[in-house]
């Protein structure tokens, strides 16, 4: 039979003959000379599908590398099965194990066994996996019914896997995977034996593990270990701020959604938020800091978090000055371009740097500094609009995705500066081995916001988005730990109230849309939330305003 094929997400198309029957990883060995990176799972026909999938006649196949999301996602849950498999041996079955969030290139663990967690214990740990990987050990799929899969979490002791399937109505028929006599629920797809999981690092982290495997930029190689401890410390803040709130899992979500009682826990999160904010303010004032600095990755919710900061600073006597970098774009025709040969507004060199340090050092001084404002319609920056002082004890707010890099500030003294990074940060899980991807829920704010306001289907905020993500990696992340203080900007509610407003947008995309694959997931995943129909309560100042509308500060 013949199939078309591309042998990466970005190659041009070929027609292949391959026997009939062949299974998408019988054709992965045939070119796995060729392909430069291992492949764990393909699009077929715009859908994802794991190399088990037999394929036929006139099937269009992309082969996907850990350098794509779905892939990335099928290395994670299936490592995580791994681990699991290797901690019922080695740990015992009374060990129990959470997979919390997303931390230092890999996942943070939380493990709650007899004894506690020794450096000794997760070295035998990783050994035992390394041995599984080693005898590559088939990873099986078995589809059951509902009362059937309810049966067997409970045989195997799984509660809130039963919680999350008993309110699950729509999900008739459940994915578990079986590993040498290891058998657990998960969401995604799963590589087709423990061969394909050779790279990743297992190491004793804080209270609990680290499982550290690549990195969609790197993806044949573990990162270099480097401590994230604003990042740590915001999760632990996040896990008391959920205890508050009485929600560790989407099920604890679910039932007071059902119940009609989630108004009070949008209050009370909306509280933490502007507690956390007026803290930051008060700490701003006690260190008289000038220059306060915000950045963070797309849709984190930066306006607002910054108009909101502003107002707080104006409570302890202080009058901010608000301003973006976006009006120190250099001309356009001056503005470096991408690897697609596109200009690229997100390069710190699009920013005129020297123009923005000599404006703001004469702000510092008592300068009167005529700012510019820049024409996005001819690509220009225009003077004489917005001459502005300010008094010695007046701050100056700035947002901007370059903050916390130095190279943005290099004549501003480091005396001076005070760097926030925000983002929302997940801390939320389907079950303890189902997380819910901070990825996933900023794409959802993301394409709710590009509807809303930016004329944008979800189809173009999908397929734009592994360029944003690219642009964070080099332009944000790598200084995450730069900042003096992190906000969570996340809601514990809000994939919830996402729900109803990116639902529809999904559903738009049809099977013929190269996008299709990425909906169809996201689609699954909502499956799991129960929706929250009435946003009323919230707040005009909440930072989820800026995505759904009706946000005082942005719209």
């Amino acid at each position: 039979m013949e199939i078309k094929l591309k042998l990466g997400y970005r190659d041009e198309w070929q027609m292949f003959c391959c026997p009939d029957g062949s299974r998408i990883e019988d054709v992965y060995r045939h070119f796995k000379d060729k392909i430069p990176y291992s492949i764990f799972a393909a699009n077929v026909n715009n859908e994802y599908k794991d190399l088990n999938y037999p394929l036929k006649e006139g099937d269009e196949v992309v082969l996907l590398d850990i350098r794509t999301q779905a892939a990335n996602y099928v290395y994670q849950y299936s490592l995580t099965l791994l681990l699991l498999r290797a901690v019922d041996e080695v740990w015992g079955k009374n060990s129990e194990i959470i997979i919390q969030n997303s931390l230092n290139k890999g996942l943070y663990i939380e493990v709650e066994k007899k004894h506690g967690l020794s450096d000794e214990d997760v070295f035998n740990l990783e050994a035992k996996m390394r041995e599984l990987v080693e005898n590559d050990l088939p990873i099986q799929l078995e589809i059951v019914g509902r009362e059937e899969a309810l049966r067997i979490l409970s045989e195997e002791g799984m509660e809130e896997k039963q919680r999350i399937l008993r309110e699950d109505l729509k999900l008739e028929h459940v994915r578990f995977y079986t590993l040498d006599g290891y058998r657990d629920f998960f969401y995604s797809l799963m590589v087709p034996s423990t061969g394909y999981l050779k790279f990743f690092e297992l190491r004793k982290y804080r209270k609990g593990m680290l499982m550290r495997f690549p990195h969609q930029t790197m993806p044949d190689q573990i990162p270099e270990f480097k401590e994230e401890n604003q990042l740590y410390r915001t999760f632990a803040e996040q896990k008391i701020w959920d205890e508050l709130l009485g929600i560790h899992y989407v099920s604890d979500l679910n039932e007071k959604i059902e119940a009609d009682d989630y108004m009070n826990l949008m209050l009370l999160s909306e509280a933490l938020h502007e507690k956390k904010i007026s803290q930051i303010a008060d700490d701003i004032k006690k260190q008289k800091k000038r220059i306060i600095l915000i950045a963070g990755p797309s849709s984190s919710g930066k306006t607002t978090f910054a108009r909101r900061l502003c107002i707080q600073l104006r409570v302890n006597g202080l009058s901010p000055l608000y301003m973006g970098t976006d009006d120190y774009f250099v001309e356009r025709a001056d503005t470096p371009l991408d690897e697609y040969g596109e200009p690229d507004f997100e390069n710190l060199r699009s920013l005129d740097i020297n123009l923005f340090n000599s404006d703001m050092n004469g702000l510092l001084s008592g300068k009167e500094v005529d700012l510019p404002t820049f024409d996005f319609m001819t690509g220009t920056k225009i003077f004489g609009k917005r001459k502005t002082s300010i008094n010695p004890d007046q701050p100056i707010v700035i947002e901007g995705i370059h903050a916390l890099n130095d190279d943005l500030t290099p004549f501003i003294p480091q005396d001076q500066k005070y760097k926030i990074y925000i983002s929302p940060l997940t801390q939320l899980n389907i079950d303890p081995h189902n997380r819910v991807p901070t990825t996933d829920e900023r794409m959802l704010r993301r394409m709710v916001r590009d509807s809303q306001f930016r004329g944008y289907d979800a189809k173009s905020t999908i397929a734009n988005w592994h360029k944003v993500r690219a642009a964070e990696d080099r332009n944000i992340f790598p200084y995450t730990d730069e900042a003096d203080v992190l906000f969570n900007s996340y809601h514990v509610y809000e994939i919830a109230l996402l729900k109803k407003y990116a639902k529809p947008l999904l559903e738009k995309i049809t099977p013929k849309d190269d996008e299709y694959a990425e909906a169809k997931r996201l689609l699954k995943f909502l499956e799991f939330f129960c929706e929250i129909d009435n946003d009323e309560v919230i707040v005009n100042n909440s930072i989820i305003r800026e995505f759904i509308g009706g946000s005082i500060f942005v719209d």
